[in-house]
């Protein structure tokens, strides 16, 4: 959760009128409470709560817009989802439309030092040369197939023949 005081439902809402700001340039009660999936006068009732809190500015039968406070709270949040989804994604092959669901839920609960630990942890795993696609596509096997402990020490075996050429590669480059 970015903010004590705010919910995970508003922190929600905050991220859907930013995502419909930036597709439609406005974000609208009917737009929200289809993007939500509630009905509109619960998206009203939101959104009064929300302009208390000073996070939106909204005048009947007009637009919705993010005050300076709600848009940094709505980017926070988007900024966790992406960062999450893209982990469940690309590190631990989850499927776009459950790594979505989940991002949704876990993006009120993780703290910005985990999640700029994941976002190290990727471009580790990305930019490392130890790292990278076989060290993912080793993991993937091994959450699909298992791994004997004869297995696991004929991988590390070979880890380790390629990490050896790989720093050799580093140092030759660095001469």
């Amino acid at each position: 959760m970015i903010a004590n005081d705010i919910s995970a439902t508003m922190e929600d809402y905050l991220e859907s009128i930013l995502e419909l700001e930036k597709e439609n340039k406005h974000a609208f009660v009917k737009d929200i409470a289809q993007r939500m999936n509630v009905k509109l006068p619960t998206v009203t009732s939101m959104l009064n709560t929300l302009q208390k809190r000073d996070l939106v500015i909204h005048e009947k039968y007009n637009h919705v817009e993010l005050t300076q406070k709600g848009r940094k709270i709505a980017k926070e949040i988007h900024r966790s989802h992406t960062i999450i989804r893209k982990f469940l994604m690309h590190v631990l092959s989850i499927n776009a439309h459950t790594a979505d669901e989940d991002a949704c839920r876990m993006e009120h609960a993780v703290s910005s030092r985990t999640l700029e630990r994941l976002v190290k942890f990727m471009e580790f795993i990305e930019e490392c040369p130890r790292g990278g696609s076989d060290w993912l596509q080793n993991f993937d096997k091994y959450r699909k197939h298992g791994c004997s402990d004869e297995k696991c020490l004929e991988q590390m075996k070979n880890f380790e023949k390629k990490y050896v050429a790989e720093i050799k590669k580093i140092e030759d480059k660095l001469k």
